[in-house]
Order: C-alpha cells, then sequence, then structure tokens
C-alpha cells in the first residue's frame, strides 16, 4: 500500500492463494468482502485504486525452483514478504544472479525482523541465515506486520532515490512487546551456499 501510495511505478505481485477470514487481521488490502478471492486479484484491485498512475502486475503462480527467475523477470528489486524460509532462499539465489537488492522482512506475534540485502556489499539472506527455522503454525499481530513492512518500505524508497542510509548490514529486530528496536551486525559466510561469502567484495 505505502509502496504504492509513493507513487512506485510499477509493482508485481506474486501469489498462488485465496483471501481466507484468518488472513483479515495483517493482511489489510483484503476485506471481509474479498473472501474467496484471488489475493492477487483483490489487492491490485485495491492498489489501483489507491494510485491509478502505477502499473500493478498480478500473478497467480506459486514461486518454485522451476519458475523463481522467469517470475522475478527484470525486475529492479525484490521485497520479501514470504510466510517461508524456502521461498525466501530462492528469492535470495536470483537477487544475486540478478544483482538487485533483497528487502528482507520477517514477523512472529509481535517480534519482527528486517535487514537490505545488497549482493557484492552484504551478506545474503543464507549468510544469515544458514538454516531454515523450524515451520509450523505461529501467531501473527497485523500491527507487527505494519512495522515491519513500514521499515521494508521506507528501505525500498530509500534505495530508489539514494537517500540515507539503509539497513545494509545491519538486521533489524523488533520486540513490539517491549516496544524496542535493536540492531544486529551480520557477518558473511566464506562457505556460504548461495553467495559465497568469500567472492563478496
Amino acid at each position: 500500500m505505502y509502496l504504492a501510495a509513493a507513487g512506485v511505478g510499477e509493482i508485481m505481485i506474486v501469489d498462488c492463494d485465496t483471501v481466507y477470514p484468518n488472513n483479515l487481521n495483517r493482511q489489510i488490502l483484503h476485506w471481509d468482502c474479498d473472501t474467496g478471492r484471488l489475493k492477487i486479484d483483490s489487492a491490485r484491485e485495491k492498489l489501483l485504486k489507491m494510485n491509478p498512475t502505477i502499473e500493478v502486475g498480478a500473478v497467480s503462480e506459486k514461486i518454485d525452483e522451476n519458475n523463481v527467475f522467469e517470475l522475478v523477470g527484470d525486475s529492479d528489486l525484490i521485497v520479501d514478504a514470504m510466510d517461508n524460509f524456502h521461498t525466501r532462499y530462492l528469492l535470495n539465489e536470483v537477487a544475486i544472479a540478478r544483482n538487485i537488492p533483497f528487502f528482507h522482512g520477517a514477523v512472529h506475534g509481535f517480534d519482527g525482523q528486517a535487514t537490505t540485502i545488497i549482493p557484492g556489499e552484504t551478506p545474503c539472506l543464507r549468510c544469515i541465515f544458514p538454516e531454515e527455522p523450524p515451520e509450523g503454525v505461529f501467531p501473527i499481530i497485523g500491527a507487527t506486520c505494519g512495522v515491519i513492512a513500514s521499515i521494508q518500505v521506507t528501505e525500498v524508497l530509500k534505495y530508489i532515490t539514494g537517500t540515507g542510509t539503509p539497513t545494509a548490514n545491519k538486521l533489524l529486530i523488533w520486540d513490539g512487546s517491549n516496544a524496542t528496536l535493536n540492531e544486529i551486525p551480520p557477518e558473511r559466510d566464506p562457505g556460504c551456499i548461495d553467495c559465497g561469502g568469500d567472492r563478496i567484495g
């Protein structure tokens, strides 16, 4: 929503899911009347109503090893809004191969994290998280999504405009329970299977 409101000229949405009632507390582009619709249709409709001067592409596919490069296409950057690390790792690989920035964000309950990954300059996602965290059903507070998404959009806008200092080489950790934002300096992994950290720089 904030990317569209800011006038980012072209946004591509990739999602294969439909809107469920339990999405509505955190995915506020979707409303109760959208239940059962494809998420890409619901999202595209709302974004174009917010800003009809932008272009919004929408693809109803599940991102996997066979289509991830095609789906990313010639995009200038990737914004991570995934709910699993397997897909994040695939996007991380494409970002490295295409030499485009990857804006990571993840949430869990009142907690969240965000960082900006610049291939060749920063640790990649696999350097920071060498292994997938355990999967399972986990609670998500809608406001936490708003905090982390706002950080990601701020990073995107800074990158596009060349303004400010990016969160590159910093992993921001949001603790909503205590309203604190901390920084962790991630390190490059020389043996990283995605970027081969020793080749960076």
